[in-house]
């Protein structure tokens, strides 16, 4: 069997001496889409970043293609072939739309090739690349970020809060572009969202993050898994 994605082992981080993510265990394997679901401040972010290495892990370990990357420093996290779309719009807002997405590649010389395939995905870009990042609405901004990660081409992406901010048919198109990566380049996803039938139409698995703790995990493709999701996201 192919080495896992990314295995988290007992992983347990926060900010300082505030534990926020609790002895954490998930994997993604190749190719596979998992969501990770829960309400806000239930510490789905702060698991993201440790990952990424932003935050210390206080515990446990953080495997990327079977290389202990625990105590890695952002940077080489980054290099593991791994891309990251954050919540906070993190975009050069005094860049233009090409700028923003040539950013993430490292030579001048792939940027047709990638933007070929990106624009059909997300055709909003091509008659505008001349525009400053920071003049599109939140859901292009969202979708800018969505489409630089997916320039870079990685083994594995983590997404933050996917389709907030977007209207119905954006969503729509946002699904498309992560099945389509999937299907033609065998890309590993792990993403954080709240709109559990996007979560369910998208994603192979799911996990249910609750005070910083797994306190679900279930295939989406169970006549119950939707039911079984909302039973923790309800008040």
């Amino acid at each position: 069997m192919s080495e896992a994605a990314l295995t988290l082992s007992d992983m347990s981080s926060g900010y300082k001496d505030s534990i926020v993510v609790r002895n954490v265990s998930l994997s993604v394997h190749p190719g596979e889409i998992v969501a990770l679901v829960g309400k806000n401040g239930m510490g789905k972010t702060t698991l993201l970043k440790s990952i990424m290495g932003y935050l210390p892990k206080q515990n446990g370990s953080v495997r990327l293609f079977g290389k202990d990357v625990t105590r890695q420093p952002a940077h080489r996290v980054a290099r593991s072939n791994i891309a990251y779309a954050p919540q906070s719009r993190s975009l050069f807002h005094d860049l233009n739309i090409r700028d923003n997405l040539r950013l993430g590649l490292s030579k001048d010389k792939l940027f047709d090739e990638r933007f070929a395939e990106v624009e059909d995905l997300f055709p909003f870009l091509k008659g505008r690349m001349a525009q400053r990042a920071g003049t599109l609405s939140g859901g292009e901004q969202k979708m800018l970020l969505i489409a630089r990660a997916l320039m870079v081409r990685p083994a594995l992406i983590l997404i933050d809060e996917v389709t907030e901010g977007m209207q119905p048919s954006v969503i729509d198109r946002v699904a498309t572009a992560l099945l389509h990566q999937r299907k033609t380049h065998g890309t590993s996803i792990l993403f954080v969202e709240q709109n559990v039938p996007f979560a369910v139409a998208v994603a192979d698995r799911y996990t249910v993050l609750k005070l910083g703790e797994i306190v679900e995990t279930g295939d989406t493709a169970g006549a119950d898994c939707q039911r079984d999701i909302m039973r923790h996201l309800s008040v």
